[in-house]
């Protein structure tokens, strides 16, 4: 399917920032003998990749408004617009050489999710949906969500709070209460590619909790476009502004539900 002109615009930021994550990315593995040099590297590339996504949005949509990860927001003339944008998803694997982190740039339409795209440079993996037009893979196969209907044969991700996050009791009893029942629990470090992943149908389910908005914009048009359900994880609609999420289809997510209702 044609991509949209708006969706070109958010493929050529996201593919142009990509180029340079990647670069950088290539040099990580040089940094590791050394303490302090690979996180202010990393940093470096966050914001470098920023100013790149930046440029281009505002070039191609002036008006918009934006919030973003170092940027924070930034109110725009269109005031029924607003970009949400995480440079860099999955920092910590990026800064250990684990190819599996995300460029992910959302678009809010009065208040509304319309477009993601979530994209690694490490694997050239383009995930895109556009609100009524259907979630693809590098422009060229549809997505759809998995179709399993019971949590015996699931395989669902997670995000674990790490050292300074608030929430490791909480999540110690979700994670015992969720894997007596499913075939796998996974934690793979970046909540963008877990979002993308379930559209896709590799994962059955996803929930989180503590997160910011840049880090589920896109994904929740990705999963919703593949035919999946995106809600907190009691079941409402609050997803942004709560910062917690819980993913999957229809038979997944109320399976799901009572488990993280602790």
């Amino acid at each position: 399917m044609p991509a949209s002109a708006l969706m070109n615009v958010m493929i050529s930021a996201a593919r142009k920032a990509g180029r340079s994550l990647a670069r950088d990315f290539g040099e990580v593995e040089q940094l590791q003998v050394s303490i302090k040099g690979p996180a202010n590297f990393v940093s470096a590339a966050d914001h470098k990749a920023e100013d790149i996504i930046y440029k281009e949005l505002a070039k191609a949509r002036p008006g918009y408004g934006f919030l973003m990860e170092e940027r924070g927001e930034l109110r725009g003339d269109d005031e029924t617009h607003r970009w949400i944008v995480d440079p860099l998803d999955g920092t910590t694997n990026f800064l250990h050489g684990i190819p599996h982190f995300a460029i992910s740039i959302g678009l809010e339409r009065e208040g509304v999710m319309v477009a993601g795209v979530v994209y690694n440079p490490a694997t050239d993996e383009l995930f895109t949906a556009e609100k009524g037009k259907g979630a693809f893979l590098n422009d060229r196969r549809r997505l759809r969500v998995a179709g399993r209907k019971t949590l015996a044969d699931a395989v669902v991700v997670t995000g674990i709070p790490h050292r300074g996050r608030p929430g490791h009791p909480k999540f110690l009893d979700e994670m015992k209460s969720v894997m007596m029942e499913v075939a796998g629990l996974r934690r793979s470090g970046s909540a963008a590619l877990d979002m993308a992943y379930v559209a896709a149908g590799r994962y059955d389910g996803y929930w989180e909790r503590n997160l910011k908005a840049w880090d589920l914009a896109a994904g929740i048009v990705l999963v919703r476009e593949a035919g999946g359900l995106v809600t907190d994880v009691t079941g409402g609609d609050d997803v942004l502004t709560r910062g917690n999420v819980l993913a999957g289809n229809n038979y997944i997510t109320k399976a799901l539900t009572p488990l993280l209702a602790l």
